[in-house]
C-alpha cells in the first residue's frame, strides 16, 4: 500500500541531492501554463460571458450570473445546520484570536538627530480568495483566508468557489453560509483559472482585486503563476501533504490515521512517514490496511495517495537524520512525534506548520486550532510562510530628514552617487545648498 526508503547506513547525501530522493508528487505548473492561459485571455476580453462558458465546460452547469444574490447567501446561513454552524463559529473564534495578534504596528526609528524612518503596514484595498470545489466542499477554507484579510483591514473583500450543478449553479451551501456567517456578501459562482483571471483583469460584475490567495488545482496555481505581477499572489499551491518524524514510542494507530487524514484530500496528496524505527514502520503498514478498509473515498482518493510516488515510509538511521530529512522535505503539515517532541519541534527549520505530540494533529490545524491551513507545499517551506494578517500588508517606508540632518549626509550620498556613475543624484542634494556640499 506504501512504499519505503531505505536511508540507513551511509552519510546522508546534502542539499538537492537529499531531495531527490524524497517522494514528492509530479506537479508540473508550467506545462500547465498553456492550458489557462487561453481560458485568461478569454476572461480578460469577454468578461463574466468566458467565466459563464468556460463554468459550463469545467464544472459542467451553465449559470446567469457570476455574482451569487444576496438572497442565496442568507439562506445558506439560515439553513445551516446547527452544529456545524457552531463549529465554524469556533473555528472562527479561535482563528481571530491567533490571527489578531499578528497585527503589525507602526514604528518610528531615529536614526540621526533631524532625521527619521517610518514604517507603516498598509492593508491592500481589495483581495480575491479562492475556495476550492470539486472532490470537498471546504467551508474552513472561508474561515482561513477570509479572517486574515479582515484583520489586516482589508476593505474589499470577494470569494469566488466554483458552480456546483447539484446546487442550481451556486457553489455548495456551506461556503455560502461560511461566507455570510463572516460578512462576506461579495461571492462568485467561479472557479479555476477562470476565477483567477476575473479577479486580475475585473468583468462587469467583479472589479479587480490586488492579491489573489487560496489554494487551488493545478490550473488555478498556473493561473497565479500566469498573472503574477498584474495580481499578488499567496503561493502556487501543490496537493497537501504530511510528513511525521516519529520514534519507536509513536503510537502507530495515530500515526496510521493521521497519514490518511491527508491522503484522503486527493490522490495526489503525499504521506510520509520518517523514522529509526523499523518496529513503527511495520505496525503503521498494519495500521495502514486495517484503517483504509474501514472508511471512505477509498478507491478513487487514499489508495492511490498511499501508494503513489508521493508517499512512503522513510527509514533513517536516527532521530539527528531524521530531522535532516525532514528539513530536507520542508512539508506543507509536520508532526513531531517522538520522545521530547518540544525540543525536536523547535529544531525544524522548514515547515509550513508543525503539530507536537501525539495530541496535536495536522486534523486539528485544518479546523479548530487557531493556526492557519493555507500552507506552502513541495518544498516551498524553505523559503515561504503560510497564510496570515502580514500577507494582506505592506510595509511603507516614510523618510522624513530636516536640512540640518540632510546636510550632515550630503558628503557620503554624493560619495557613493558618484562612484555608482550617477552623479545627478548627487547634484539633486547639492541643488538644496547653493551646489556645494556642506562641510563637516
Amino acid at each position: 500500500m506504501i512504499s519505503r526508503i531505505d536511508l540507513r547506513g551511509d552519510a546522508l547525501p546534502e542539499g538537492g541531492a537529499l531531495r531527490d530522493l524524497l517522494p514528492r508528487a509530479e506537479f508540473d505548473v508550467e506545462a500547465a501554463l498553456e492550458t489557462v492561459r487561453p481560458i485568461c485571455e478569454d476572461v480578460r476580453h469577454r468578461g463574466s460571458a468566458a467565466v459563464i462558458d468556460w463554468g459550463e465546460k469545467f464544472d459542467g452547469v451553465r449559470i446567469e450570473s457570476v455574482r451569487v444574490p444576496a438572497a442565496a447567501l442568507a439562506r445558506a446561513l439560515e439553513e445551516l445546520d446547527p452544529a456545524v454552524r457552531a463549529a465554524l463559529e469556533e473555528s472562527v473564534r479561535r482563528a481571530r484570536l491567533v490571527h489578531r495578534a499578528q497585527r503589525r504596528t507602526t514604528h518610528t526609528t531615529q536614526v540621526v538627530p533631524g532625521g527619521t524612518v517610518t514604517e507603516k503596514w498598509v492593508p491592500v484595498e481589495r483581495v480575491g480568495l479562492y475556495v476550492p470545489g470539486g472532490r470537498s466542499v471546504y467551508p474552513s477554507s472561508v474561515v482561513m483566508n477570509v479572517v486574515p484579510a479582515q484583520e489586516a483591514g482589508v476593505e474589499g473583500v470577494a470569494v469566488a468557489s466554483p458552480p456546483q450543478s447539484g446546487f442550481g449553479g451556486l457553489p455548495h451551501p456551506t461556503i455560502l453560509a461560511a461566507c455570510a456567517l463572516l460578512g462576506v456578501d461579495e461571492v462568485y459562482a467561479a472557479g479555476g483559472a477562470q476565477a483567477v483571471a476575473m479577479f486580475a483583469y475585473g468583468t462587469e460584475d467583479c472589479l479587480p482585486v490586488d492579491l489573489v490567495t487560496g489554494p487551488g488545482n493545478i490550473y488555478v496555481a498556473a493561473a497565479k503563476r500566469l498573472l503574477k505581477g498584474r495580481i499578488g499572489i499567496d503561493a502556487e499551491a501543490g496537493p497537501t501533504e504530511i510528513a511525521i518524524l516519529a520514534d519507536a514510542g509513536a503510537d502507530p494507530v495515530h500515526v496510521a490515521a493521521d497519514l490518511i487524514s491527508q491522503a484522503e484530500h486527493d490522490p495526489m496528496a503525499a504521506a510520509v512517514l520518517v523514522t529509526d524505527s523499523e518496529e513503527l514502520a511495520a505496525a503503521t503498514e498494519a495500521e495502514l490496511a486495517g484503517q483504509v478498509a474501514a472508511t471512505k473515498h477509498v478507491k478513487e482518493r487514499i489508495e492511490p495517495a498511499l501508494a503513489g510516488r508521493q508517499s512512503a515510509i522513510v527509514l533513517v538511521n536516527d532521530l539527528e537524520d531524521g530531522l535532516t530529512v525532514v528539513n530536507a522535505y520542508a512539508a506543507e503539515h509536520l508532526e513531531i512525534q517522538t520522545a521530547d517532541a518540544a525540543a525536536v519541534a523547535d529544531r525544524v527549520r522548514n515547515a509550513g506548520a508543525v503539530f507536537v505530540g501525539p495530541w496535536s494533529p495536522v486534523s486539528l490545524g485544518d479546523y479548530c486550532a487557531g493556526s492557519n491551513h493555507v500552507l506552502p507545499t513541495g518544498g516551498c517551506a524553505c523559503h515561504s510562510s503560510g497564510l496570515s494578517v502580514q500577507s494582506f500588508l505592506r510595509g511603507i517606508h516614510i523618510v522624513d530628514y530636516t536640512r540640518d540632518a540632510l546636510a550632515e549626509v550630503t558628503h557620503h550620498v554624493v560619495t557613493l552617487a558618484e562612484a555608482e556613475d550617477l552623479p545627478a543624484h548627487g547634484a539633486a542634494l547639492k541643488a538644496r545648498f547653493g551646489w556645494k556640499v556642506p562641510q563637516q
